[in-house]
C-alpha cells in the first residue's frame, strides 16, 4: 500500500477497520476530527492523526497486505455449527449478511440472540432440520463441523458412507441449498486424521455432490490480526459450474502479541474490561508462582518438576503447555474450552491466574460489547470453540473477492448475450 500524507474518509475507515459512519460520528464528537477539502468539503485525514489515534497504525500503513474489499452486492451466508458467532461476526464485518445460523447448544444460541437480535438463529440438532427454503437463496454455506472418522465402503467414499457424522450433515445441507461456495473449518489435526483418509473422504463427498475442492490450506491465525497461535484447516468447495478461482486471504506481516490483546494498542482502543474468571487451586498457584513469563514446567526446580509432572516427567515430548505462563511480547498459545487444564495451561503474564472471560474474548478478537450467556464455564467453552473474529473477517474478504469476480463475469456474459441478440 502506498504511504500518503492525506487519506480520504474511505481510506481512513479501511486503515482503522471501522465503518465510515463510525468515523463520521467520531468527527462530529471531536474524537477523531477530520479536516475539509477547500472546495468539495469532503473529510480528509492527515497521516499524523491516524498514527496518533492508533499506536500501531504506522505498522498497518507499512504492511503491504490488505485483504479488504467491498461487496458488489448483498451476499448471504447460511452458517452451521455457529457456536458463539466468531465466524459469523467476522463474515458480517467483511460485508456478508447472515441469512441464518444453526446451533444446537442453548447457551451459544442465547449468546447469538443477545448480540444480534436480527439474526435468524435456528436452535436444534442439524440432523433434524431441513434447509430447502434456502435453496439458491444464499451464496455461501459455512460450518465448523467436528472431525469424525468414516466407515469406508470402497475406494471412493460416497455421501451415504458418511451417515451418522456431522460432516454428512454439512454436505447434505450444501446439496440442499446449492450455494456458489461452501467453506468448512476444522482443526489442523484433520490433515492426519485416520492417516489422511478422513480428509480424502470429505473431498470425495464434496466432489460427488458437485463441488470442486480448492487445495486444502492451514491458516495460522497470527497472520490474520489474531494474537494467538491458532491453526485451522479451511476446506473450500466451489460449485462445478463456476470457473472462477478462489484465493485464500493473504497473510499480514504484522504479528500481534498478548499486549496488543489485553492493553490499549494496535487491536483495541482501551484496556481489557474486568470480568469473572476461573481460579487456580492453592497447590497449582504455588507452582505457577515460580514460573516466569514465557516459562513452563522446566523452569521449576528439579524436585518440583518431578512431583508436579508425575509419570509424565519420564515420558517423551516437550509438554510445553504444562505450567505455562504466557509473555506479554508473544501471541497466546491456542485457547481451549477450559482455561485451567493441566495439559494446556494459559497463565496470565503478571498475575498467577487463568485469563478471565473478557481476556479470553480479546485473544479471540471478539469486541468488548459481545456478551456471552451462561455460567463462566459455559462462556469459556463458547469462546474457546470459536473461530477468531478477525480470522473470520479475513476469510470473509476472500469470499467477497470470489463472489465479486463471479458476478462481474456473469454480468459481462449477460451483456455479451444481449449485444449479440441486438445485432
Amino acid at each position: 500500500m502506498v504511504i500518503k500524507e492525506y487519506y480520504t474518509l474511505s481510506e481512513a475507515a479501511k486503515l482503522l477497520r471501522k465503518s465510515k459512519e463510525t468515523l463520521r460520528r467520531w468527527d462530529n464528537d471531536g474524537k477523531l476530527p477530520a479536516t475539509r477539502e477547500p472546495i468539495s468539503e469532503y473529510r480528509i485525514y492527515k497521516r499524523e492523526q491516524l498514527e496518533i489515534f492508533s499506536d500501531l497504525i504506522n505498522n498497518k500503513l507499512d504492511d503491504t497486505v490488505d485483504n479488504f474489499v467491498n461487496p458488489l452486492k448483498q451476499y448471504n451466508v447460511l452458517e452451521l455449527f455457529a457456536g458463539a458467532g466468531g465466524l459469523a461476526l467476522g463474515l458480517e464485518k467483511s460485508g456478508i449478511k447472515c441469512a441464518a445460523l444453526n446451533e444446537i447448544d442453548k447457551w451459544a444460541c442465547q449468546t447469538l440472540r443477545e448480540n444480534r437480535p436480527n439474526w435468524n438463529v435456528i436452535e436444534g440438532d442439524v440432523r433434524a432440520i431441513n434447509f430447502d427454503e434456502y435453496h439458491n437463496k444464499v451464496e455461501v454455506v459455512t460450518g465448523g463441523f467436528p472431525c469424525q472418522a468414516f466407515s469406508y465402503a470402497g475406494k471412493k467414499l460416497g455421501l451415504e458412507d458418511a451417515r451418522g457424522t456431522l460432516f454428512y450433515e454439512f454436505a447434505r445441507v450444501v446439496q440442499e441449498v446449492n450455494p456458489l461456495i461452501c467453506i468448512g473449518e476444522n482443526v489442523k489435526g484433520l490433515l492426519s486424521h485416520e492417516k489422511g483418509k478422513t480428509l480424502e473422504g470429505m473431498i470425495s463427498i464434496l466432489d460427488e455432490i458437485g463441488y470442486n475442492v480448492v487445495p486444502v490450506k492451514v491458516l495460522k491465525a497470527i497472520n490474520y490480526r489474531v494474537p494467538q497461535k491458532r491453526e485451522r484447516i479451511i476446506l473450500v468447495g466451489i460449485r462445478k459450474d463456476i470457473d472462477i478461482k478462489y484465493k485464500y486471504p493473504e497473510p499480514h506481516q504484522t504479528i500481534y502479541n498478548l499486549s496488543d490483546a489485553l492493553k490499549k494498542g494496535g487491536l483495541f482502543n482501551s484496556k481489557v474490561p474486568k470480568s469473572e474468571g476461573a481460579k487456580y487451586p492453592d497447590h497449582k498457584k504455588e507452582i505457577l508462582d515460580l514460573i516466569p513469563p514465557k516459562g513452563y514446567w522446566r523452569d521449576l526446580p528439579l524436585d518440583l518438576q518431578k512431583s508436579y509432572m508425575g509419570k509424565s516427567f519420564y515420558l517423551g515430548g516437550g509438554k510445553t503447555g504444562m505450567a505455562r505462563r504466557i509473555g506479554w511480547d508473544e501471541p497466546s498459545l491456542t485457547l481451549t474450552c477450559s482455561p485451567a487444564q493441566k495439559q494446556t495451561e494459559r497463565c496470565h503474564p503478571d498475575e498467577t491466574r487463568p485469563f478471565t472471560v473478557r481476556e479470553y474474548a480479546r485473544i479471540q478478537t471478539f469486541p468488548d460489547e459481545w456478551k456471552f450467556i451462561g455460567s463462566v464455564s459455559q462462556q469459556y467453552k463458547q469462546i474457546g470453540n470459536a473461530v477468531p473474529c478477525n480470522l473470520g473477517e479475513e476469510i470473509g474478504y476472500s469470499i467477497v473477492k470470489f463472489l465479486n469476480d463471479y458476478y462481474s463475469n456473469l454480468n459481462k456474459s449477460e451483456d455479451s448475450i444481449s449485444l449479440a441478440k441486438a445485432i
